[in-house]
C-alpha cells in the first residue's frame, strides 16, 4: 500500500459532532507520531437528531461550547478540525480498475493517476465521498500487492474501497462547523474513526468489526488485512433505549437517562426482582408522588432494544457477505456500549468475542474521557496525525512561476 505513516507536528485538533453530545479534543503531534492531549472540551448536543443537523443555530453553540472549552485548556486557538460523519447514511461500495503503465517502472504518478480514476467512477451529486481506500493492487494479474512503487508491469490495477454519505447532510454538517469560524480539514466517518482509536494491529491484520454504540446511531466498520473494508449506518442508538424507559415508566427522559446509567442492564439478574426503584412521574413534581417498580421492569424494557441493535448488526453482516472477512472478534465503542451486561449481550447475538474498545496510544487523556464514549473523537486525532493515501491522490495543480502565468492567475481569481 502506499506509505500512509508520514507524520505531522504541531497542533491537531479533533471535533465529534454527535447526537446526544459534541466533543473537542486539541493534541499536539511529535515527530515520532505520538500525541499529547492538551485541551479537551464536550457539550451536551442539541440540534442534531440521527446524527444530522436538524437546527443548525442549536447546533453552532453546541459545537462553539465544546471547542471554547478545549481552547480555554489548551492555550491556544485552533482553526481547523478533523470532524466525524455518522450521519447521512454512510455507504460503502466497492470498485475495481486497471489502467496501462506501457511497462515502465511504477511510481508515485500512476498510482495517483489509477487512484483518481477509480474515485471517479461513483461519484453522483446525490452523494459525497468522504473516503477513497485502496485495499489491495494488481500488477498483469497477480494480485495480492501492498504498495506496486518500484515494480515493473503492463497493467496496474487496484481495487478501492469507497464511503460515500448523502449530500444534504455532509453539507450542513461542514456548514454549521464553518459559521464556528472553523476550517474543515477531513471528514471521517465515525465508526472507522473509533477503530483507529481503539484497534490494535493485528486485529485490523486478521479480521475485526468495530460498532460504534452512539446516542441516534449505530455505526458498523469491518477491517480486514490491515484496512478498513466496509462501513454502514444502523438508525438506531441509545437515546431509543431512553426514550423506551421514558415511554415504558411514564417518567421525564431526563430521569429516563438517568435511571439507564445508574440501574440499567442488558441481561437480567436474580436480583432485579427485589431491587426497588424510585421513579418520578410525567409531569410531578412532588418527590412524594413518586411511584417504586422493580429493577426488572426497567431492564425488560432495556434488553429488547439491544437485542434488536445487534441483532440487526448481524442481519447487516450476512447480508453484505461479510461474516467471514468480520472475523472473530468484535470491539465496542461508543457511549450506549458503556451500558451494564451490553458485552454479554453481544457475544451472546453474534457469536463472536466481544471486547470493549478505549482509545489507545494517547498522552495526557484524562480517565474521565478515557473511556468508549470519547473512543471517535481520539480516532479523529490518530487520522489528523497521519498523512493518508487519499490525500495523495487528489491531483495537485501545477505551480505557476513565470511573470505572466502569476499575472493571469491573478486576473483569473480577482475578475
Amino acid at each position: 500500500m502506499p506509505p500512509k505513516a508520514k507524520s505531522r507536528t504541531g497542533l491537531i485538533a479533533a471535533l465529534d459532532v454527535g447526537t446526544t453530545k459534541v466533543c473537542c479534543f486539541i493534541a499536539r503531534a511529535e515527530e515520532n507520531r505520538s500525541l499529547k492531549v492538551v485541551g479537551i472540551g464536550h457539550h451536551r448536543s442539541t440540534g442534531l437528531r440521527g446524527g444530522a443537523v436538524i437546527d443548525m443555530d442549536a447546533a453552532e453553540s453546541s459545537i462553539r461550547a465544546a471547542v471554547e472549552a478545549a481552547e480555554q485548556m489548551a492555550g491556544e486557538r485552533i482553526n481547523q478540525v478533523v470532524v466525524n460523519v455518522s450521519g447521512g447514511k454512510p455507504r460503502s461500495s466497492s470498485v475495481e480498475v486497471e489502467v496501462s503503465v506501457d511497462g515502465h517502472q511504477i511510481d508515485d504518478n500512476d498510482v495517483r493517476r489509477i487512484i483518481d480514476y477509480a474515485r471517479r467512477q461513483e461519484l453522483n451529486g446525490e452523494r459525497e465521498l468522504i473516503h477513497c481506500i485502496p485495499v489491495g493492487y494488481a500488477i498483469d494479474g497477480s494480485n495480492g500487492i501492498r504498495d506496486p512503487r518500484g515494480m515493473f508491469g503492463g497493467r496496474l490495477g487496484v481495487a478501492i474501497h469507497l464511503v460515500a454519505a448523502q449530500s444534504g447532510g455532509v453539507r450542513n454538517l461542514r456548514l454549521v462547523v464553518e459559521r464556528c469560524h472553523l476550517d474543515v480539514e477531513a471528514m471521517v466517518v465515525s465508526p472507522y474513526a473509533s477503530g483507529l482509536a481503539c484497534l490494535v494491529e493485528d486485529e485490523k491484520e486478521l479480521g475485526v468489526t468495530c460498532i460504534d454504540m452512539g446516542g441516534g446511531t449505530t455505526t458498523v466498520a469491518v477491517f480486514e488485512g490491515g484496512e478498513v473494508v466496509h462501513v454502514s449506518c444502523l438508525p438506531i442508538g441509545g437515546q431509543h433505549v431512553t426514550g423506551d424507559i421514558a415511554k415504558g415508566l411514564s417518567t421525564p427522559v431526563v430521569n429516563a437517562e438517568r435511571l439507564k446509567t445508574l440501574y440499567g442492564s442488558a441481561i437480567p439478574s436474580p436480583s432485579d426482582a427485589r431491587e426497588l426503584l424510585k421513579v418520578p412521574m410525567v409531569g410531578e413534581d412532588d418527590e412524594a408522588a413518586a411511584t417504586q417498580v422493580p429493577r426488572s421492569m426497567l431492564v425488560q424494557i432495556i434488553q429488547p432494544r439491544i437485542e434488536e441493535t445487534f441483532e440487526l448488526v448481524r442481519s447487516h453482516l450476512e447480508a453484505n457477505g461479510l461474516a467471514r472477512s468480520a472475523g472473530r472478534l468484535v470491539v465496542l465503542t461508543g457511549g450506549a456500549a458503556q451500558l451494564q451486561s451490553v458485552r454479554e449481550a453481544a457475544s451472546l447475538i453474534l457469536d463472536k468475542q466481544v471486547r470493549l474498545g478505549r482509545p489507545q496510544g494517547l498522552k495526557g487523556l484524562a480517565e474521565a474521557t478515557g473511556g468508549p464514549a470519547f473512543a471517535t473523537c481520539a480516532g479523529l486525532l490518530r487520522y489528523a496525525a497521519d498523512i493518508h493515501v487519499e490525500a495523495a491522490a487528489k491531483p495537485v495543480p501545477p505551480k505557476v512561476t513565470s511573470r505572466f502565468g502569476r499575472f493571469g492567475e491573478w486576473l483569473k481569481h480577482n475578475f
